[in-house]
């Protein structure tokens, strides 16, 4: 076997592991901010000490990808496709990690309530709904990364625009809880920190969506105001 045909074999094997490992992240991710929703919506602090484990191999999995990442651009210079898909998994390592860390900053309100606020998530409509509408973006930006799927994630910024007007409605809701003495302020304020986390949540989401249209065709998504998305669609 020549050199070259060593070496074309050797980044072939380094790429497919690397696909390997940000496919267990992408699932690792995903499933600590449903565990994070879900401790917080049972107040379950099994569930949510579940999720601080996860974080951790959460993030010495990034630490892993990030090595192998540099050592295959480092050993073999890829080019084209190749490059493309290992400088977008290496930033797509940092939004999963945000990711993961947010779920446990979610978690951790789990853990600070106690008792306190047993039936308040379920009473939030709005951060319900923004929730579940988090989870299916993350769901939908890490498989489209899995699958090669740019055209699934081209409008995604548009449901990231209907989670930051349920950020929106989050913060108007609580308020109005807290001053009619339904909800105390603690509690209240606890919940619009979720509230934000679920939107920053959202916005990698959007990063990971906007990475993989770049890795599968080459082409950069461009940055268009919430305003503008909405003059287009109602001119």
């Amino acid at each position: 076997m020549t050199t070259k045909a060593a070496e074309r074999k050797a980044l072939a094997a380094g790429l497919s592991k690397l696909d390997e490992n940000m496919a267990t992240l992408a699932e690792l991710s995903e499933l600590a901010i449903r565990k994070g929703v879900d401790s917080l919506a049972r107040l379950d602090t099994t569930v949510a000490e579940e999720v601080f484990t996860l974080d951790q191999e959460i993030y010495a999995l990034q630490v892993e990808i990030e090595k192998t990442c540099v050592d295959l651009i480092a050993l073999y210079a890829p080019v084209a496709r190749d490059l493309r898909m290992i400088t977008t998994s290496l930033k797509i390592t940092t939004d999963l990690d945000r990711i993961g860390r947010y779920a446990k900053d979610i978690a951790e309100i789990t853990l600070q309530f106690g008792g306190e606020g047993q039936t308040n998530f379920k009473k939030l409509v709005s951060i319900l709904h923004m929730s579940e509408l988090t989870i299916q973006m993350v769901d939908t930006a890490t498989s489209a990364f899995l699958e090669r799927d740019a055209d699934s994630v081209r409008n995604i910024m548009e449901v990231d625009d209907s989670v930051d007007a349920l950020h929106d409605e989050v913060f108007q809701e609580i308020v109005k809880y807290m001053m009619d003495g339904s909800l105390t302020i603690v509690v209240g304020a606890r919940y619009i920190l979720v509230s934000r986390y679920l939107e920053r949540i959202a916005d990698h989401a959007v990063n990971i969506g906007e990475r993989v249209v770049y890795m599968v065709t080459g082409e950069r998504l461009p940055r268009i105001r919430a305003a503008e998305r909405a003059k287009r669609h109602h001119p």
